[in-house]
């Protein structure tokens, strides 16, 4: 900006009018331009932020309530609430006085200047020069981004990109309204610092910790990020492990990368006592059409684990896992239009020992799942070519290979419009080739078709008359190992047709009480279903893939398919009836429905304890009881009408107050099922694992009051009379300030072992970051 001298002549000193008046009498001493503002070229000099967003031939505009213009000392003086603003970059001060010979810029009182990241720099003094990207400023006030702040005696800019501040204190806590000099909850001291606004960083040198306004670290050299910066590349904070079972004593040391404005990788080494060090990154992209992560490993594990006893009672070797191990963790999404996108999750590891030792994300599960698809959406529409693998973490209960590929898997799912008869017709088909290298391997070809038609009479009773065609072809071998274990051992053609009409009607009765506030509602729902009797699937030698599973609940009391899938159908003469009611006054509610099943035919593919072995199925029922917003209650059952004993129940409830809650749940069954099919059942009884009662009760608590808070949670099995799960967490947050005591505990035994107790304390410092001892 060039402060170019006016022409004509003036008197030596000359003072601007009275701050009504300032404005206009500024612009007549300007070639009496008509505005309201001055403006001036930019050449030599001009105002400038230092961060490249301001133009060097952009002109700079100020405003004063009084100006003064000295031809002797070549000066041009600005006082009364002046302002003076280039492009993004804003000054102001009760006076500012410019030199036009040196071209230094002196700026007095409430000196204040908006940077254009948003930051406000505060001076008692400032004196800069060189368009002022150089000067000193006294005093210093800074207030940055995510309300830090930055204080200091003293400071000099270098070339408007470099501040080198003296007696600096830092902190990003609100600072007491009441008593200003009363020290934050925590802030930096340092004798000097840096700070770097073309890198976006701040350097601290001979720094001291502060909470309360108590010393309590020192460091040396203390580096940091500036608050405005998005992402910048730098290490993390260090993690330190003092004791773990497998790791002994270890540290992380994470390193950020900022690759460029959409893509980013953090690397990660891992250093311990006992055993190989690991390197460890996680790769993130942000594509216009998708997105890509990608997180890896690799280390020296010199852990040797030893064999061990599942509970079949088989001999478990500890394989080969040592030595050189890794995991790959990916997944991705790309838009491919409007209606179609692809991706892919994949999940691999080279055991799940090493991912015990280095605490791979992961850990406890029985598998790792990866899939690639690609999907189509449209209207009513829907549909997903895919594909899935499996890898066991469980070797001594789920071993590689039994677990199935599909190779590939095909969905398609279609809704059509309402027709002419009122109804609506939808079409399903699920796909797919199934590879096991000891199990069956199947292929099927499926398609399901539904045509739905409502009514309603004039006595208000509501009608759902269903038709349903399923239909499916099969070709598999090697149907005599796991999970169907028939006696065929051939390459073999099979399939079924089945149609099913169903017709269901609810009669609500509803009445209203309470002056209108309440209402009370009562429904019976009766439904008769007919379709032909399917047998059983063995002895059409159909596989079974997706329907080995089966629950019988008062949610699917109404299916017309109770199985998970579509291998296995209900068939034959069933009637299913039931009653609803609904209570709901003054934010009170009750919500119940119970009923039963009643069918001539009996299906003897099924599990034990199905509740549909007799006739007469057991009576199931579920319900909700919620009296106010403090606490809400959900409970569901099958009772055995022949046994006289329950055959599933679970339950969960939940109350608290504004600080308090606590919640529990509660989970019965006789047997626990997946283990049915882990062997050959119908040579032998299922193993002694499937017959353990699942009898759970969980619960936990949470509590928080001003800042501070305090949970934990439990699971134990009563049947086994051992904890599950065992946890809690204590600690305090404020605006600037966290810390975490962190307790878990999980009893799941991996490889014939499992991990000790973890003990987790974070400290959060807002801005800065979170530091953790494990």
């Amino acid at each position: 900006m060039v402060l170019r001298p006016l022409r004509g002549s003036l008197p030596r000193r000359r003072t601007a009018l009275s701050a009504a008046t300032a404005l206009g009498g500024v612009a007549a001493c300007f070639m009496a331009a008509p505005q309201a503002q001055a403006q001036f070229a930019p050449t030599p000099m001009h105002i400038s932020t230092g961060s490249g967003h301001t133009a060097p031939d952009e002109p700079a505009t100020f405003q004063a309530d009084r100006v003064d213009y000295n031809d002797v000392e070549h000066t041009i003086t600005w006082t009364g609430n002046v302002q003076v603003w280039q492009g993004d970059h804003v000054m102001r001060a009760d006076k500012i006085v410019y030199d036009r010979d040196t071209g230094v810029v002196a700026a007095r009182g409430n000196v204040a200047s908006v940077q254009s990241d948003g930051s406000v720099l505060y001076a008692h003094y400032a004196e800069l020069t060189g368009g002022m990207k150089d000067g000193i400023m006294l005093h210093v006030n800074a207030t940055l981004a995510e309300n830090a702040k930055l204080a200091a005696n003293g400071l000099r800019r270098t070339g408007g990109k470099v501040n080198d501040l003296s007696r600096t204190v830092y902190t990003a806590c609100e600072i007491c309204e009441k008593d200003k000099t009363r020290a934050p909850f925590w802030q930096f001291r340092a004798f000097d610092a840096t700070q770097d606004l073309e890198h976006k960083k701040i350097d601290f040198r001979d720094a001291y910790m502060d909470i309360l306004g108590i010393p309590i670290l020192y460091l040396p050299f203390f580096s940091m990020t500036d608050p405005s910066a998005k992402r910048h590349s730098g290490f993390l904070m260090p993690g330190i492990t003092p004791h773990d079972r497998y790791l002994g004593s270890y540290v992380t040391i994470p390193y950020y990368w900022v690759i460029d404005d959409q893509s980013d990788l953090t690397a990660q080494g891992l250093f311990s006592t006992r055993t190989g060090p690991q390197i460890s990154g996680v790769y993130r992209n942000r594509l216009n059409f998708g997105s890509l992560n990608v997180q890896l490993g690799v280390a020296d594990d010199t852990n040797h684990s030893s064999n061990y006893t599942n509970g079949f009672g088989e001999n478990v070797s500890g394989g080969n896992s040592h030595g050189m191990q890794g995991y790959l963790f990916a997944n991705g999404q790309f838009s491919i239009d409007e209606h179609w996108r692809a991706g892919a999750n994949v999940r691999l590891a080279t055991s799940a020992n090493y991912m015990r030792d280095y605490r791979v994300q992961g850990y406890g599960s029985d598998t790792l799942n990866s899939n690639a698809y690609i999907e189509g959406f449209g209207t009513g529409a829907y549909s997903r070519l895919d594909t899935q693998f499996y890898q066991g973490l469980n070797q001594g209960v789920i071993h590689n290979s039994d677990l199935p590929f599909a190779l590939p898997r095909y969905t398609y799912s279609f809704v059509g419009q309402p027709d002419a008869w009122g109804g609506r017709i939808s079409f399903d088909t699920t796909d797919f080739n199934v590879y096991r290298a000891n199990g069956t391997s199947d292929m099927r070809g499926q398609l399901a078709v539904n045509w739905d038609r409502a009514f309603l009479s004039k006595a208000g009773e509501q009608f759902l008359l269903t038709l349903r065609l399923d239909s499916m072809v099969y070709r598999a071998k090697k149907l005599y190992q796991q999970p169907n274990y028939y006696t065929n051992t051939g390459t073999l053609v099979s399939g079924q047709v089945l149609p099913t009409i169903a017709l269901k009607t609810n009669w609500p009765f509803v009445r209203t009480f309470e002056n209108g506030r309440g209402t009370q509602l009562v429904e019976p729902i009766v439904q008769g279903i007919y379709a032909p009797n399917t047998g059983s699937g063995m002895d059409d030698l159909i596989p079974n893939e997706d329907s080995l599973a089966y629950e019988f609940t008062d949610s699917t009391l109404f299916s017309l398919n109770r199985y998970q899938g579509t291998d296995r159908l209900d068939g034959g003469l069933r009637a299913n009836v039931g009653i609803h009611g609904n209570w709901t006054w003054d934010g009170h509610e009750i919500d119940l429905l119970a009923g039963e099943s009643f069918q001539e035919h009996i299906e003897h593919d099924r599990l034990p304890y199905s509740g549909l072995d007799h006739h007469a199925s057991d009576i199931v029922a579920g319900g909700r009881v919620a009296p106010n917003q403090y606490f809400d209650f959900t409970a569901r059952m099958r009772l055995n009408p022949y046994t006289h004993q329950f055959d599933f129940g679970d339950a969960l409830f939940s109350a608290g107050l504004p600080h308090f809650h606590v919640r529990g749940g509660y989970v019965w069954e006789p047997v626990t099922p997946y283990y049915y099919y882990a062997t050959n059942y119908r040579s032998y009884s299922p193993p002694s694992l499937y017959f353990e009662r699942v009898n759970e009760l969980s619960g936990g608590f949470s509590a928080d009051y001003s800042g501070w808070h305090l949970s934990g949670f439990t699971r134990r099995s009563l049947s086994r009379k051992e904890f599950v799960t065992l946890g809690g967490d204590a600690g305090f947050n404020n605006d600037c300030f966290g810390i975490d005591f962190m307790y878990f505990k999980q009893y799941t035994s991996i490889g014939g072992e499992q991990r000790n107790s973890t003990y987790l304390v974070t400290v959060s410092l807002k801005t800065l970051g979170s530091f953790g001892l494990k």
